[in-house]
């Protein structure tokens, strides 16, 4: 694999994406990395890989954004969080990753309808912002546990419940940054237990990996020069776009 040139024209550019995403260039980029590894190799083994890479990319995020977070959030959503990633630990081997990228797919255009329909009927004031629910982020927090594990799929999830919060951009990027980074390192064990690293994937990430902080402080550069009116039509057209691609991926799945 490491001797295939299509292994480095398709794993270089998915890294950046997802290392731009990380950066706070939301979650559409970052959908693009399996599938586009999924040219030249099966789903599985390309998450595999990519799982390490997104690790070294949290912890670059971690130290880009480590004076901007939201505690509360995090206190909401990341116990939510743990019992989804247990939830698709047990049930891998009875969901596909069809099933779970349709769903998530058409919740998050619901979602982003939903904003625009909510955004015309606003006043000329603004709309305000949304307040803290712990029911509604436990719930949210668990399905981006759960879709994060079985599909590498949890952004749409978390910002359904994050972006109505309306946070400075900074400290959006900063809490979701360390909820998966959370949210990574809890799924390596089990990860570990089902089989999906062995020594060719190790390796196969190593020699990606140098390309990931770069494209991650890529990321945070641009996010630092968003004005909130940009950051956030930008966040949402990013769930737009990551809805319609979860959705196409989903039909097309199961089409074949």
């Amino acid at each position: 694999m490491l001797s295939d040139p299509s292994f480095y024209a398709v794993g270089i550019p998915a890294v950046v994406l997802i290392g731009l995403s990380k950066g706070g260039l939301g979650g559409a980029m970052a959908l693009l990395g399996v599938p586009l590894m999924a040219l030249v190799m099966s789903p599985v083994q390309a998450a595999a890989i990519l799982l390490p890479i997104l690790i070294v990319m949290d912890m670059v995020g971690l130290w880009t954004w480590r004076h901007d977070n939201d505690r509360k959030t995090l206190a909401i959503m990341l116990p939510g969080a743990l019992v989804g990633i247990a939830a698709g630990w047990a049930l891998a081997a009875y969901v596909t990753d069809t099933m779970i990228r349709l769903i998530v797919g058409l919740v998050a255009l619901w979602f982003v309808v939903d904003y625009l329909v909510k955004q015309r009927m606003a006043a000329r004031n603004g709309q305000a912002a949304g307040r803290q629910r712990v029911a509604a982020g436990s719930f949210w927090g668990a399905l981006s546990g759960f879709t994060s594990f079985i599909a590498h799929a949890g952004g749409p999830p978390y910002q359904i419940y994050a972006l109505p919060l309306h946070m400075p951009p900074r400290k959006f990027v900063g809490t979701s940054t360390r909820f998966f980074a959370v949210v990574n390192a809890v799924k390596v064990l089990p990860y570990f237990a089902l089989g999906q690293f062995d020594a060719a994937n190790l390796k196969a990430a190593a020699v990606l990996m140098p390309v990931a902080p770069l494209a991650t402080l890529a990321g945070a550069w641009l996010v630092r020069r968003m004005k909130p009116s940009v950051f956030y039509p930008f966040m949402y057209a990013m769930v737009m776009l990551a809805a319609i691609k979860l959705i196409w991926d989903g039909v097309a799945g199961i089409s074949s």
